[in-house]
Parts: structure tokens; C-alpha cells; sequence
């Protein structure tokens, strides 16, 4: 199963650190609307994430809700149907939330940086530093520490868990 290194910290603009961002940027910005819808699932995380009427991508994940750098296993599977997935999943699962963001993406190497506006949160800057299969995790994480540094993300501004559960005790 892919997996990668993840960190989330809270920023209080996204413009202060577009440029930042642009400096260290092999590919970017590219600006992408998200809805993901999430679903019951008693061994990790399953999100629907639809990008427009005819593209999606189901998404699992399983990773730690906890501060700083931590490992994520994913799988993608996408769909041209996300509507009619979002209703089948519904029905057989149960929907326990939905977020939606403006992701505006840029790659470095292989580190993707996120910076996201998320409806009813603010703003977020995300890293998932792509690791290969058999790769130690301490790499991913120094690598996930180098890009902190160079955008001038303080650890102290990281945030556990996902945007699902900062909705949640939001709304609580």
C-alpha cells in the first residue's frame, strides 16, 4: 500500500506563504475545488473526494491523529461517477461528514505542498512527503522538517488529526 509522511499545521494566510512557496516549487500553483465526503469505517479513513460532476476519487487512509510528521497508508481508486458513488456509499456506509477546500498545490520533488482554504475553518498548509516502499520514515520526516523550515512553519502551529475532526469539535 502507498504510503507517505504528513504533517498539518494551521497558518494565518495562505498569500504570506503562496510566494514562499512558489521559491521552492518544482511544479505549482495549480488551484483544485475539493469536496470530500467521508464515510463510516471502523479501520481507517474513507473519503469521497469529488474534484467535478464526472471526477472523483474514493480514498482510504489509515494514519496516526497526532501532531508533526506521521506515517499515512493510502489507496486511490478513481471514479467518473462520484455522485452516484456518493449515494451508493450513503447507503451502505453512512456519511459522518464533509469538508470543502480550495487546494492550491504545488509539487517539490516529491513532496506535495498544500495550502488550503477550508469552508468553516480557515486556512491550512499540508505536506505528504512520498515515501518508496521500503524507505525508513525518518527520511520522509526530515524532509517534512526541511520544507517546515524553509516556508517558516513553526512546529507549534501543527494540528492533529483531520479537517473531518476540527469540523466536528467546531460544530460540537
Amino acid at each position: 500500500m502507498p504510503r507517505n509522511i504528513e504533517i498539518k499545521a494551521r497558518i494565518a494566510r495562505i498569500d504570506a506563504l503562496l510566494p514562499k512557496a512558489a521559491a521552492i516549487a518544482d511544479q505549482g500553483p495549480v488551484e483544485i475545488a475539493q469536496d470530500d465526503t467521508f464515510f463510516r469505517c471502523e479501520s481507517g479513513r474513507l473519503k469521497l473526494r469529488t474534484l467535478s460532476p464526472s471526477a472523483g476519487q474514493l480514498i482510504f487512509y489509515r494514519r496516526a491523529d497526532r501532531q508533526g510528521p506521521k506515517e499515512s497508508f493510502y489507496q486511490v481508486t478513481p471514479t467518473s461517477e462520484p455522485d452516484s458513488l456518493r449515494e451508493t456509499l450513503s447507503l451502505a456506509c453512512g456519511q459522518i461528514g464533509r469538508v470543502q477546500k480550495t487546494r492550491t498545490l504545488f509539487l517539490v520533488g516529491r513532496t506535495r505542498i498544500h495550502l488550503d482554504r477550508v469552508e468553516g475553518l480557515g486556512h491550512f498548509l499540508e505536506l505528504e512527503v512520498v515515501l518508496e516502499d521500503e524507505e525508513p520514515l525518518e527520511t520522509g520526516i526530515q524532509e517534512a522538517h526541511d520544507i517546515m523550515a524553509r516556508l517558516g512553519v513553526e512546529p507549534s502551529q501543527l494540528i492533529e488529526g483531520a479537517y473531518l475532526d476540527l469540523l466536528t469539535k467546531t460544530l460540537a
